[in-house]
């Protein structure tokens, strides 16, 4: 079975723990979900994992038995049968998930867009360059020239990818496929993150990415009943950026030499400024595991405003690159064609 959104997990941990919060057992609950879901995947899902534990199994056993769930979720669903706080556990699971799905939506449409507008930019000026500028030619033929400099180069590379349209066909079908691969399979998103991760334009925003969800699992962890050196275990693991990661590893080896969390924070630089002093305050106060969550979301608002600002500068850029580019092959072809209109007249 292929694994779940992170919708889809948001939903299934908020439901689970609205059931046993009420005083119903996790396999009461998976049964009362299971006539709930229509007949499908999520059904046959329920039901395999009320399978396993009618059999003997317990609710952290269906869930890794059911291999479409998250490692990180199998860990905290273990902790959760074994403290007995399984309900707060999957309640903590369904809002790291729903952040980590509100992020993944941002992220989509902040790419959607562009490459929208980058396709019509491709689109307008296939049309431009096939259709229109030939019938311009011919009007100069008429009048005895032709398309010369910028516009007459414009019609010879036109011309060319008319004669060989299916070679520009299969490249075009190429880049479609590498998109859909980078875009819809693991390990080519795992290649996007990794490249924005060094890209100039996107490495700050990558990097905040990585902050944010090292807070908010630290949150998790926390909150769920783990002491700081199981948190740090636990979350380390999850990060992929590379230089947040080397970051979650060093103060996890400074925690478990001796070190504090705050210090260990304080020297790695994974949060600085406020949300470093916050960390400190956190620390001394016992509440380490609120102020992580508070920084998940001011984290989450920067990210939406940088995300928010590079959509508002790249709009416009994108509209004047193409008005600009179809200005001056149309200026190139009217300013010669009314300088012969007007000889003639």
């Amino acid at each position: 079975m292929k694994p779940l959104s992170n919708a889809e997990l948001s939903t299934f941990c908020g439901q689970l723990a609205m059931i046993l919060r009420s005083g119903i057992s996790a396999l009461e609950g998976l049964s009362i979900m299971a006539e709930d879901v229509p007949a499908g995947e999520g059904r046959t899902l329920l039901e395999n994992m009320l399978q396993c534990m009618e059999s003997g199994g317990s609710f952290h056993e269906a869930v890794e038995e059911a291999g479409c769930f998250p490692a990180y979720m199998c860990n905290m669903v273990v902790l959760g049968d074994q403290s007995g706080r399984l309900d707060d556990v999957m309640a903590s699971l369904a809002a790291y998930y729903r952040r980590e799905d509100e992020l993944a939506k941002s992220i989509k449409s902040a790419v959607t867009y562009p490459l929208v507008m980058l396709g019509m930019m491709v689109v307008v000026m296939l049309v431009l360059v096939i259709k229109v500028l030939p019938v311009f030619n011919q009007v100069f033929q008429q009048l005895g020239t032709g398309l010369t400099g910028i516009s007459g180069a414009v019609l010879r590379m036109g011309s060319a990818m008319s004669r060989y349209s299916v070679v520009f066909i299969v490249i075009a079908a190429a880049v479609a496929g590498l998109c859909l691969y980078f875009f819809c399979s693991q390990k080519g998103r795992a290649g996007v993150k990794k490249l924005s991760a060094s890209f100039f334009g996107t490495k700050k925003l990558a990097e905040q990415i990585a902050c944010a969800r090292f807070a908010s699992g630290m949150h998790l962890a926390l909150s769920s009943g783990l002491n700081i050196d199981e948190s740090l275990d636990t979350v380390s693991r999850l990060v992929e950026h590379p230089q947040v990661g080397e970051k979650a590893q060093r103060i996890r080896q400074m925690v478990a030499e001796g070190g504090s969390l705050s210090d260990a924070i304080d020297e790695t630089g994974m949060f600085t400024g406020v949300f470093a002093r916050m960390v400190h305050i956190g620390v001394k106060t016992g509440a380490i595991d609120d102020v992580m969550s508070q920084i998940a979301d001011q984290y989450d608002e920067q990210i939406q405003q940088r995300m928010a600002s590079i959509i508002s500068k790249l709009e416009p850029t994108l509209v004047a690159v193409l008005s600009v580019a179809v200005g001056m092959i149309l200026l190139s072809v009217m300013l010669p064609l009314m300088g012969i209109m007007s000889n003639i007249g």
